[in-house]
């Protein structure tokens, strides 16, 4: 982890020296942060041409399809059973504060209606619906915050340039011109940021495509600084697996918990900004025919107190179907979610990380006198919680307020947990302290 994490130091110098120098939050900025972390679930939306494939969102790298051939796929795609407001209501339903969608994926093909390029779903397709207008229009009428996903790399668009992936579709390399794809992004960012309304947050990927070419300067400082002067309570999160540069409000971790890197991407320090991390339903982003390996319901709700317990948000991912319809499994696990945090959501929405770190019985979180110990791994029948420095003045079961018998003393309190619940994921505790 050291390695990575000097790497990513060098690599932020960088990548990141031209970020947002000197940048100050502007007030509102600081209460959207605040809103945005009080909200702690978010639902991920990887949703584009590549959905026709059925192969996931990097099939047109992956199989070095050519720009030419992959853009063929804008004349048959009609989503007939996309409905907005189907969607929004079962994130809303599902306990979701938010969603972020991809407005473009590194396919290059937007999914709203840009006058930067006639490659998008409504000049494009013969669906010729501007879907980001539509859910960013129903997520404001059901009051959920609306985030756009937006790839800093393109395969698709000759001027874009070159990185480590998207080398084989086929692009004149003497068509590459970094002045113009710049803006053009800054032209697109403007768009998203005057045409749909108040929008939470914009979610970068891509940096890390120019990892072998560390000189690369990907003008941040003029991408969040526009984006900070269009909307300054808009969020900037940035998917580059660094610690945070100047300018960023989010820090984003892909696949992994903060503190964990089980997945190879998280070996930066965590920062003392908001946090989130995106993980999947089943195995892909993008919708894949193959991948019915979804996580259950309760491997999910735990995920989502391993991340509150961490300060974190979750933000889960779904890949729509190539006709607009959420998959089945997605919608079954929404709705078990849903369940799960209509009923014990007050230990989730609005806290912070709890006095306790991370154990392998699980996590806490804490909101004013209440510390809520999560009990993902049962022990034994007594568990021991090192809370120190507060006297612990009463136990009880969150889900039915019983009284639970325990004894506290300087290191910590050991409450007697009764008997186990099997079906439950998480056995939840309400210690309330005092003076």
């Amino acid at each position: 982890m050291k390695k990575l994490f000097l790497l990513g130091c060098a690599l932020l110098f960088a990548a990141g020296s031209r970020a947002q120098t000197g940048y100050v939050p502007a007030p509102e900025n600081l209460a959207a942060r605040q809103a945005f972390a009080d909200g702690r679930f978010g639902i991920f939306l990887h949703w584009g041409l590549y959905a026709m494939l059925g192969q996931g969102e990097w099939t047109m790298t992956n199989l070095d399809l050519n720009y030419r051939e992959y853009e063929k796929l804008a004349g048959g795609f009609y989503p007939a059973k996309f409905d907005a407001r189907a969607w929004v209501t079962a994130f809303r339903e599902a306990g979701a504060r938010y969603i972020c969608f991809t407005t473009r994926h590194h396919d290059g093909f937007s999914m709203f209606h840009t006058g930067q390029s006639p490659y998008n779903i409504v000049d494009a397709t013969p669906f010729a619906r501007d879907v980001v207008k539509e859910l960013a229009e129903e997520c404001h009428r059901q009051g959920l915050r609306v985030h756009f996903y937006y790839s800093l790399i393109d395969w698709w668009r000759e001027d874009a340039p070159r990185g480590r992936t998207g080398l084989g579709t086929g692009r004149p390399a003497d068509k590459e011109d970094a002045d113009a794809y710049f803006d053009f992004m800054k032209a697109q960012l403007t768009e998203l940021l005057t045409q749909y309304g108040e929008v939470g947050a914009i979610w970068f990927d891509g940096v890390w495509d120019q990892d072998r070419n560390p000189s690369f300067d990907w003008r941040l400082d003029e991408l969040y600084s526009l984006i900070h002067r269009l909307q300054p309570a808009c969020l900037i999160v940035n998917n580059h697996h660094l610690t945070p540069f100047e300018g960023e409000d989010v820090q984003a971790f892909e696949r992994d918990l903060p503190g964990e890197n089980t997945a190879g991407l998280s070996g930066q320090a965590i920062s003392r900004l908001p946090l989130e991390t995106c993980q999947t339903m089943n195995g892909m982003w993008g919708y894949k025919i193959t991948d019915q390996n979804y996580k259950s319901v309760g491997t999910l709700v735990q995920y989502l107190v391993g991340a509150a317990g961490r300060g974190a948000n979750l933000l889960l991912n779904i890949g729509p179907q190539p006709d607009g319809a959420l998959p089945a499994a997605a919608v079954e696990r929404l709705e078990g979610i849903g369940e799960w945090l209509r009923a014990n959501g007050e230990t989730v929405y609005g806290t912070e990380a709890g006095p306790v770190a991370p154990r392998d019985w699980g996590v806490t979180t804490r909101k004013g006198d209440k510390v809520y110990v999560h009990v993902l791994n049962w022990p034994d029948e007594e568990l021991f919680v090192p809370v120190t420095g507060e006297k612990v003045v009463r136990a009880a079961r969150f889900a039915d307020g019983g009284r639970l018998t325990f004894r506290q003393d300087d290191a910590g309190v050991t409450v007697r947990l009764g008997e186990r619940d099997a079906q439950a994921p998480d056995f939840i505790v309400e210690l309330t302290v005092g003076k």
